[in-house]
C-alpha cells in the first residue's frame, strides 16, 4: 500500500507580492506538448511544411487541446451549471478539463490548420501525424492528475493500493496510474512505428488505431474510478465510457475509410 500526500506545488514563492505556486500538473502539460512539437516538426519539414506552418500548427494545437478541454468538461460532465453560468467556462484557473475534449480539440485545430493553408488533401495525414503524440499527452496529463490527488479510483484492498490522504483515508485503486501506463505504452509504439509505415499503410490507420486502442484503453479503466459528476451514479456506463465509445466509433471508422468509400 501506498499512503499518497505529495504537494501539488514544485515549490511555492513569494516574489514582489505575487504567489508563484507552479504544479506538477502544468509541468506535465508543457513537458508533453514539448515533446509533440519535436516529434511532429521532424515529419512536417520532411514534407514539406515550414517553419512557420509548423509553429502556426504547434499554437492551434495547444490553444484546442485547452480549449477543447475545457468545454468538453463543462458541457459532458456540468453542462446545466456552465449554460447558465457561462462566465464560468472562461474561469479555468479553478480546474475542469476533460481529456475527451481535449482530444477533439486537437483535431479541431488540425482541420483549422489545413483550412487556413488550404491543403485538404493533408487533412488525414496530419491527423495521423499528431494521433500518437496527443495520446502520449493524456498519459502525461494522467500524472499530473495523480499529483493532485483527483480523478481517483475506486475503493481496493490490492497490494498496490494507494491511500490519497489529501482526499480521504481509504485504500484505493491508482486508476491515474493504470490510464496513464496504457497510454504510455499505445503512443509510444505507435510513434515508434510511424516512421517505418506512415508511408506504406493508408492513411487514417494510425489516427484510428490511436481511437480504437487508447478509447478502448479509457473505458476499461473507467471501471476502477470514482464516478466525476453526481449523474453518473444511476447510469450503466459513466460518462467517460460513453464518450470513448463514441470516439473508438470514429476511429473504426478511419480505420475502414477506404473500404466504406469503395463500396460508395
Amino acid at each position: 500500500m501506498v499512503v499518497w500526500d505529495i504537494n501539488p506545488e514544485i515549490f511555492n514563492l513569494s516574489v514582489f507580492g505575487m504567489n508563484i505556486a507552479p504544479r506538477y500538473y502544468g509541468l506535465a502539460f508543457v513537458i508533453s506538448f514539448f515533446i509533440g512539437e519535436r516529434y511532429c516538426s521532424k515529419f512536417m519539414r520532411d514534407h514539406g511544411h515550414s517553419e512557420k506552418e509548423i509553429s502556426t500548427l504547434f499554437t492551434y494545437s495547444l490553444l484546442g487541446t485547452i480549449i477543447g478541454a475545457r468545454l468538453g468538461h463543462c458541457l459532458f460532465y456540468e453542462p446545466g451549471y456552465y449554460l447558465t453560468n457561462p462566465f464560468e467556462i472562461l474561469k479555468i484557473w479553478k480546474g475542469g478539463l476533460a481529456s475527451h475534449g481535449g482530444f477533439i480539440g486537437v483535431m479541431a485545430a488540425v482541420w483549422l490548420f489545413n483550412r487556413k493553408f488550404k491543403k485538404k488533401l493533408e487533412l488525414i495525414w496530419l491527423l495521423d501525424l499528431v494521433a500518437a503524440p496527443a495520446l502520449l499527452g493524456g498519459a502525461f496529463i494522467r500524472l499530473g492528475n495523480l499529483m493532485n490527488s483527483e480523478i481517483v479510483g475506486t475503493k481496493t484492498d490490492v497490494a498496490w493500493a494507494f491511500v490519497f490522504k489529501q482526499v480521504d483515508n481509504i485504500p484505493r485503486h491508482p486508476s491515474q496510474l493504470y490510464e496513464s501506463l496504457g497510454y504510455f505504452v499505445i503512443s509510444l509504439s505507435l510513434m515508434y512505428l510511424y516512421p517505418k509505415y506512415h508511408k506504406i499503410w493508408q492513411q487514417g490507420r494510425f489516427v484510428g488505431s490511436v481511437l480504437v486502442a487508447g478509447m478502448s484503453w479509457r473505458f476499461f479503466t473507467e471501471i476502477f474510478k470514482e464516478n466525476q459528476v453526481a449523474f453518473e451514479q444511476d447510469m450503466l456506463f459513466n460518462m467517460g465510457q460513453i464518450l470513448s465509445f463514441m470516439m473508438i466509433l470514429v476511429g473504426v471508422y478511419f480505420l475502414l475509410r477506404n473500404k466504406f468509400s469503395k463500396k460508395l
